[in-house]
């Protein structure tokens, strides 16, 4: 007889759980192991936004510990509301108090941009709780999109009803948009908005996107949501029990803790499972899904929690609406397997049954279910080139209109503009009317970009600068119409033959100052009206510049430390350093377009100089204290070294209370990201030497050839960059200390750096030397050849000196080497790269060597690939295998590092 259960539970009750539940978790190795998770966990994949917070807000959230942030950056329209003060508790999660509600528009869109970028899945999460924010006590009912195909439509049971909708999805854009549609059944809101990278491909479909039907955590002995950070994707996963006809099963012990599966399933999940009360029958769920024409996916996941005897053996079959689904599934001790179906299945009922084989002494388990919806997703995007043109026309004219999601696509497309349409290629914009939209300054390239373009209308605004020839090489263009604006210059003669031969219909009226012949003349002009005018300019210059001085000197006086203090950095640029004004700076980065990096002083645009030069501008943010002290140590610093392995100083700006440092552009970014990009080529051995050397001899220089020296406090892959050929400098300088005096050993200081990197005797003491650097110039050492981070997260966050410490004391190599690399290197020179890296990280600083040594070794390192590379007709694998014999295997069980050869 079948242990079954009807899945047709309230929802809404089991979600509140997930709202107001304590993550307790029970024995103290486990709680341990969490808080060690918690602190190496990187939420750097994680979009987390709770809508209606006042601009620039956050907090952090006691139970899960995600930081939310304001939606502010993410959305342009809607109006922040406030739910009744009646459904506000002290029980009530911080994101439901609030709500952002969206009155205007048909549709309105957040545009969420993750790191990660297109073609890669991401858990996409929505959640809404009317709570009668408007007084109206009126649910309203409207339509929720992902990019421009519907997602599901949000309706509600009554004011307190938490409606949650999920999706998986890979999206084609590199911009991710969730939208809210109107559809004249109630004002659209919501209540916070989270999405969570998937770091490979775990969740394969055939076609479609998967939104979230059930996630049940089986046989839960807690009665608990668990997600993050449990879970690291913070999947959500509610506890379900069958009652009556079913035993608990769990383990204390870890599941997956030698390794993860690529589901990455949370132990706390997969250590508990449900078996038949009765070791005879079946277990069985049935799941009423109410529509035949439905499709779904099915994820089981299993994982053994008892240490079988000999002659006990636990295998069985499942069936799926009484046909076999899958057999023999044999469930591993405290390692995950996951049951998956291939394809696609229907029906208005999915009824699964786990029976026991003939072979079996046990009767069925299982841990773990997810079921997913298929949503095929038929619309396409608007053409990225296309979307990226209208997106940089929007940021620079800084159109107030309701321009959201995506241009085109599916329905109620931006105003303003047209679109080409014909079933099979990415829609195209067309046509484009900003008459009247008060443009000003000059007319950009992006509009060159809209390859598709027929009619364009500028007319009526104040575009200023020269007709651009570029509107020639439009293919389609048929119509121009810039009557009206206050262009100058000479038209192009293309444009003017264009015109004439009518291929192309172009309107200037209206710009006075246009010159239509050729040559153009300069017009006589009476000199006393012009000179009158100077005259007048520089009366009206002196008296708002003496009005600028008294209000400057008044707001000295009230401003706040970390200001003052800024403002006092000019005294310590040398005047052979170029100064930029802040229009300067405006119009180095194109008005801070393209954002390139972010640090505790503030935030770093991607530039170019009028030369063609391209310069990389952080901008200080005032609000940080901190980040005003590390600025400022920052251009200290770069006054005074110069190297080719740092990274250089160009200028700086200190104007109205803009602070700004200009330095060299690195085309190819930080170590960390090119390492883990798998979109880049990987690196080869010897471009790894190459970089660690660079960076060694920047470290070299500033710990030897600075006087006093200079210790750098927070060396790591993400702050060595690397240029178009893949030459390293060291950048980042924002917590470097100076030591006092040449003969000082150590300086006392607060501890800074970074987890993973960070040297574990100044943690402990707080006394620092230029040995902290080595120790984490080493871990970087190791990461150029495993190819792993400082902590490695798919090893229970191992650090990595423990990861290859086994392996090394073993005398093993390859199995810590990049497998990216191939094979491609020398063992030897590999081997003494091992060695330079173990001995740059022993506990106790004075037993690591200094720069210079490590300098020196890696240039032996070079030169031992370099020859094997010049050896014509060389085999890899005899290298190998000969140089192996002659390495001395590393000794990683005592203190010290190797000894020096």
């Amino acid at each position: 007889m079948a242990c079954k259960y009807r899945c047709n539970w309230p929802w809404s009750f089991i979600f509140w759980l997930l709202v107001f539940s304590v993550f307790s978790i029970t024995g103290k190795s486990t709680v341990l192991a969490t808080q060690i998770r918690r602190k190496l966990h990187d939420e750097g994949s994680f979009i987390s936004i709770d809508c209606g917070l006042s601009e620039e807000s956050g907090y952090t959230d006691n139970k899960t510990q995600i930081h939310y942030t304001s939606d502010a950056e993410f959305i342009d329209t809607g109006t922040n509301k406030n739910i009744s003060d009646k459904f506000i508790s002290e029980t009530l999660h911080r994101t439901f108090t609030k709500v952002r509600s969206f009155p205007e528009g048909k549709r309105n869109c957040y545009t969420l941009r993750p790191p990660e970028g297109k073609d890669t899945i991401y858990l996409i999460r929505a959640y809404f709780m009317y709570g009668n924010y408007d007084n109206l006590d009126r649910q309203p009912q409207f339509d929720l999109y992902v990019g421009v195909n519907s997602w599901d439509t949000v309706k509600f049971e009554n004011a307190t009803h938490v409606v949650m909708k999920e999706i998986l999805h890979v999206p084609s854009m590199d911009d991710v948009y969730v939208c809210l549609l109107n559809t004249d059944m109630g004002t659209p809101f919501i209540s916070a908005l989270e999405l969570r990278h998937f770091h490979n491909s775990s969740y394969r479909t055939q076609s479609g996107s998967l939104a979230l039907y059930k996630r049940l955590d089986i046989g839960s002995t807690t009665n608990e949501i668990v997600r993050y950070n449990e879970d690291s994707y913070d999947r959500i996963w509610f506890p379900y029990n069958l009652p009556n006809c079913s035993v608990l099963m769990n383990t204390s012990f870890i599941v997956d803790s030698l390794k993860n599966t690529e589901y990455r399933l949370p132990s706390m999940v997969m250590r508990t499972a449900l078996t038949p009360k009765n070791g005879t029958d079946s277990l069985e769920l049935e799941f009423d899904t109410g529509d035949p024409t439905l499709e779904f996916y099915v994820y089981m996941h299993f994982a053994e929690v008892e240490k079988l005897k000999e002659n006990e053996h636990r295998e069985f079959n499942i069936k799926l609406n009484g046909n076999l689904w899958n057999e023999s599934v044999v469930p591993q001790y405290l390692h995950s397997t996951t049951i998956y179906s291939k394809n696609s299945i229907r029906g208005t009922k999915l009824t699964f049954t786990l029976h026991k084989r003939s072979n079996s002494s046990l009767p069925p388990i299982l841990n773990a279910m997810e079921i997913y919806i298929v949503k095929d997703f038929l619309h396409q995007p608007t053409d990225q080139e296309d979307v990226n043109a209208i997106t940089d026309i929007k940021s620079s004219y800084r159109l107030g209109k309701l321009w959201q999601g995506d241009p085109c696509a599916p329905i109620h497309s931006w105003n303003e503009l047209s679109c080409s349409y014909n079933g099979y290629d990415a829609p195209k914009i067309i046509s484009l009317n900003l008459s009247s939209s008060g443009l000003t300054g000059k007319i950009i390239l992006s509009f060159s970009k809209l390859k598709s373009m027929q009619y364009l209308d500028l007319s009526n605004n104040s575009l200023t600068g020269p007709l651009p020839e570029f509107f020639s090489q439009l293919p389609n263009l048929r119509t121009i119409n810039l009557s009206g604006n206050r262009l100058s210059g000479a038209v192009p003669s293309i444009l003017k033959e264009k015109k004439m031969n009518g291929s192309l219909s172009l309107s200037w009226d209206g710009n006075p100052d246009l010159c239509l012949q050729d040559p153009c003349k300069k017009e006589e002009r009476n000199l006393l009206p012009v000179i009158a005018a100077i005259i007048s300019s520089i009366f009206l210059l002196i008296i708002v510049s003496v009005v600028l001085i008294v209000i400057w000197r008044r707001r000295c006086k009230r401003m706040p430390a970390a200001q003052q203090a800024v403002g006092s950095f000019e005294v310590i640029l040398k005047s052979n350093n170029k100064q930029f004004t802040y229009p300067q700076l405006v119009n180095i980065t194109n008005n801070f377009q393209k954002l390139i990096g972010k640090g505790g002083f503030g935030t770093v645009y991607h530039g170019c100089f009028s030369d063609g030069t391209q310069v990389a501008v952080k901008m200080l943010s005032l609000k940080s204290p901190q980040g005003s002290k590390q600025f400022q140590t920052e251009a200290q610093l770069l006054m005074r070294v110069h190297h080719r392995n740092l990274a250089a100083f160009l200028g700086y700006c200190n104007e109205g209370g803009c602070y700004a440092i200009i330095y060299e552009y690195m085309a190819c970014g930080n170590l960390k990201d090119y390492l883990s990009d798998s979109r880049k080529d990987p690196l080869s051995w010897k471009q790894r030497i190459q970089i660690a050397i660079d960076a060694a001899q920047g470290l070299e220089y500033l710990h030897k050839g600075c006087k006093p020296p200079i210790i750098h406090r927070d060396i790591k892959t993400a702050n060595i960059l690397l240029n178009e050929k893949l030459q390293a400098k060291v950048a980042d300088f924002g917590v470097s200390k100076f030591f006092p005096t040449e003969n000082d050993s150590h300086i006392s200081t607060a501890v800074v750096g970074t987890l993973g990197y960070l040297d574990p005797e100044y943690y402990i003491s707080s006394r620092l030397n230029e040995k902290s650097d080595i120790y984490s110039f080493g871990i970087v050492l190791l990461e150029l050849i495993t190819g792993q981070p400082a902590i490695i997260r798919s090893h229970q966050n191992t650090h990595v000196v423990q990861w290859v410490s086994p392996f090394l004391a073993g005398g093993d190599i390859r199995h810590i080497v990049d497998p990216k690399l191939q094979g491609g290197f020398d063992i030897g020179s590999m081997w003494k790269a091992v060695e330079v890296a173990i001995a740059c990280v022993p506990q106790v600083s004075v037993q690591r060597p200094d720069m210079s040594y490590v300098v020196t070794e890696l240039k032996e390192c070079l030169e031992m690939e370099a020859a094997c590379e010049e050896i014509p007709g060389t085999d890899d694998n005899m290298l190998k295998s000969n140089s192996l014999l002659e390495m001395n295997i590393l000794n990683l069980g005592t203190e010290s590092g190797p000894e020096a050869r």
